[in-house]
């Protein structure tokens, strides 16, 4: 009996979403390493962040032609925290959803990279304690823009923003698990971040702010349907109600594609103000690749490059668009 007992197993790492750890295990490999610093850079989702980077870019150009053309230096420096703030609660966003979907199990299922969590690299509560650093590291930028603004609402819209960045995995009942991702990643990754950080800079919203604001927002609800495509099957034997288990995978396809099409509709409206942006069509030798993979794909390893593509997509569109309207 002794030396059944000490044959058994601690655990169940068979289970890990990290198909080559899963392996190494099921061939009575040593146990789970501890996360090196590649695993938390993979962690951070480095694909992402153009997520981050093209509502500030759109916001800024927007604000340069609300100020009539004018970067002051303070401008500059609310330019560069909008930044900062963006990506930090990006990367919170990612920790979060990694500890979050990792401790409820879900990510044992998922067909995609393995996260620090799911795979056992690292431990709940350093991944949890990790993704609340980086939301505190955004708040400090938000309060220092609240701080120069003399707009003290900010402070209200910047709690919201990590409530909802939160609360997309996380709690009792994540929205993320109740087909309102894309609605939410439409607010603010869109709306939210590009007016933001106009009004952060001109004081107002102009029409350019707005149109730009759908703009972003398509391309980042776009990357969440390609992302909830991928993981469709796993997320429904796992409980996971994205919206793409809702509609299923053919309307999820025809979605991205609408998406997809929605800033070069807006491009085709600043046109008539700003003749530089008919450069930016040639992103769509970027954006259409993405469209056809998504419509036709049928492995993971095709929507994960379709993630990459539209992320890159929506990052030189909103450079390309930013460039246009200021020069």
């Amino acid at each position: 009996m002794a030396e059944k007992q000490s044959k058994k197993p601690q655990g169940n790492p068979s289970k890990s979403g990290n198909p080559a750890l899963r392996g190494r295990v099921e061939q009575g490999a040593p146990p789970r390493r501890h996360a090196n610093a590649g695993d938390w850079i993979a962690g951070a989702r480095l694909r992402t962040l153009p997520l981050a980077i093209a509502p500030i870019a759109l916001g800024t150009a927007a604000a340069y032609a609300a100020n009539s053309f004018v970067w002051t230096v303070e401008n500059r420096v609310i330019a560069a925290l909008c930044l900062v703030l963006a990506l930090f609660l990006q990367i919170g966003v990612n920790y979060a959803n990694d500890y979050s979907d990792g401790v409820r199990g879900t990510d044992q299922n998922r067909v995609g990279p393995g996260r620090l969590v799911g795979s056992g690299l690292a431990k709940p509560r350093t991944v949890l304690t990790v993704a609340l650093v980086f939301f505190a590291l955004a708040a400090v930028a938000g309060i220092v823009i609240t701080v120069m603004t003399q707009h003290w609402w900010f402070l209200a819209v910047g709690a919201a923003s990590i409530v909802a960045a939160w609360f997309y995995t996380g709690g009792k009942r994540p929205y993320g698990y109740m087909a309102l991702g894309e609605v939410f990643v439409f607010v603010f990754f869109g709306l939210v971040a590009v007016a933001g950080t106009t009004f952060a800079q001109a004081g107002t919203v102009n029409f350019e702010a707005w149109l730009l604001a759908v703009a972003a927002g398509s391309f980042a609800t776009a990357v969440l349907l390609a992302n909830n495509l991928r993981d469709i099957e796993q997320d429904r034997v796992s409980g996971k109600r994205t919206l793409s288990v809702l509609i299923g995978s053919v309307p999820t396809r025809v979605l991205y594609g609408l998406l997809m099409a929605v800033p070069y509709g807006v491009l085709v409206v600043l046109g008539f103000f700003y003749t530089g942006t008919g450069f930016v069509f040639f992103t769509l030798l970027l954006a259409l690749p993405a469209i056809v993979i998504t419509a036709t794909a049928r492995t993971a390893k095709e929507l994960i490059l379709v993630l990459s593509l539209t992320s890159v997509t929506a990052l030189v569109w909103a450079i390309g668009t930013a460039a246009a309207i200021a020069l």
